[in-house]
C-alpha cells in the first residue's frame, strides 16, 4: 500500500490510489495536504474545449481558459521544487465553420503565463490511426485534411526541472548501426556550415535521442481495461490516452519511487503506467463510471 493513502480512495494498489470527485475541490480541501510539495510530475489530459458537450464534461471559449487557469496554484503547491506539469491539449474548431479555434492554444498560454511557469518544451503527439475529422470538412466537403495531432506542453516553476533523456532513448536506425560498425563517416563542413568532427557521431550511447514529435497510434481494443468494461457493462472513456505517451513522460521526468499525479484521470492510463514503472501515483476522476472502469487496468484492486 502507498504510504499516506487516503481513506477516501475509491480503490488502491501497492503503488497508488484513485480518488473519485472533482479535482479542484479535492486539491483545495486538504484531502491531499500530506502530499503537498512531494509530487514530482503532474501528467494529465484535461477535458478539451470542444464545441459539443461530452459525457465527461467540458467548458468552451473564454470560460474554458478561466477554468483551466484556476488549477495553476493548486498544481504548483503539490509539486516538488524541481517538479513538472505536462498537459496534453486537443485541437478545437470554430462552431459551424471550417476554421480552427485558438481557444486551446490560448488556454495553454494563459495557464503558463498566469501561473508563472516556464515552458520547458513543446511536444506534438501524432496519432496516425486517428479517424478523419472534422468529418464535415474532411470527408463530406473535402476542403480540409484530417486533424491527427495534439499539443503536449511540458512546464515547470523551475527552469531546470528534473529530466533525463537517457531514460527515453530510442533504438538506433539501421543506418546508424551500420555507421557505428563501420567506424568512419564523411566528416567536414555541411551546407548548414556546421562542422562535423571525425568522431562526433561514432560513440554508441545506447540509443538515439528522441524528437519532440511523438508518434503513437491509439488503436488498442483488447487489453484488460476493455475486457473489464465489456464484462461489467461499463461505459468506456471516449478520450483514452495510449500508454506509450504516459510511459515516455514518466520515464523522462521521474525516477522509480517518485509520485505522479493525474487530476483528470479518465480511464487511469497514468496510474497504470506509473504502477508498471515502479512510480507511486495518485489519480482523480469525477465520473463514477470511468472510475469503475479504470479498475480493470489493475490485476488486484
Amino acid at each position: 500500500m502507498m504510504e499516506g493513502t487516503s481513506s477516501d480512495a475509491a480503490y488502491e494498489t501497492k503503488q497508488g490510489f484513485m480518488l473519485s470527485g472533482m479535482s479542484d475541490q479535492i486539491l483545495s480541501d486538504g484531502l491531499l495536504s500530506r502530499f503537498e510539495g512531494k509530487i514530482n510530475l503532474i501528467f494529465t489530459s484535461p477535458p478539451f474545449p470542444l464545441n459539443c458537450k461530452k459525457r465527461y464534461g467540458n467548458e468552451t471559449g473564454d470560460n474554458y481558459i478561466r477554468w483551466l487557469c484556476k488549477f495553476g496554484p493548486l498544481f504548483k503547491k503539490m509539486l516538488t521544487p524541481n517538479g513538472s506539469i505536462v498537459i496534453e491539449m486537443g485541437n478545437c474548431w470554430t462552431p459551424g465553420m471550417p476554421t480552427m479555434s485558438t481557444v486551446a492554444i490560448r488556454a495553454l498560454l494563459e495557464f503558463q503565463s498566469q501561473n508563472e511557469l516556464h515552458l520547458c518544451q513543446e511536444f506534438v503527439w501524432h496519432n496516425p490511426a486517428k479517424l478523419p475529422s472534422p468529418a464535415q470538412w474532411v470527408t463530406v466537403e473535402r476542403i480540409r485534411v484530417k486533424d491527427s495531432f495534439t499539443k503536449i506542453w511540458w512546464m515547470s516553476p523551475n527552469h531546470r526541472p528534473k529530466a533525463n533523456n537517457r531514460r527515453v532513448l530510442q533504438a538506433y536506425s539501421q543506418g546508424m548501426k551500420d555507421l557505428l560498425q563501420k567506424g568512419t563517416y564523411n566528416a567536414g563542413t555541411r551546407p548548414s556550415e556546421h562542422n562535423i568532427g571525425e568522431t562526433s557521431f561514432l560513440k554508441n550511447n545506447g540509443g538515439a535521442i528522441p524528437s519532440n514529435v511523438l508518434t503513437f497510434a491509439n488503436t488498442q481494443s483488447s487489453d484488460s481495461y476493455h475486457t473489464h468494461c465489456r464484462r461489467n457493462g461499463l461505459q468506456m472513456h471516449p478520450a483514452r490516452m495510449p500508454s506509450k505517451i504516459a510511459e515516455f513522460f514518466i520515464k523522462f521526468l521521474t525516477d522509480p519511487g517518485d509520485i505522479v499525479l493525474d487530476p483528470f484521470a479518465g480511464s487511469n492510463t497514468t496510474g497504470a503506467v506509473a504502477e508498471e514503472l515502479g512510480r507511486r501515483w495518485i489519480s482523480i476522476e469525477a465520473e463514477q463510471n470511468y472510475v469503475a472502469g479504470s479498475r480493470g487496468r489493475f490485476a488486484v484492486v
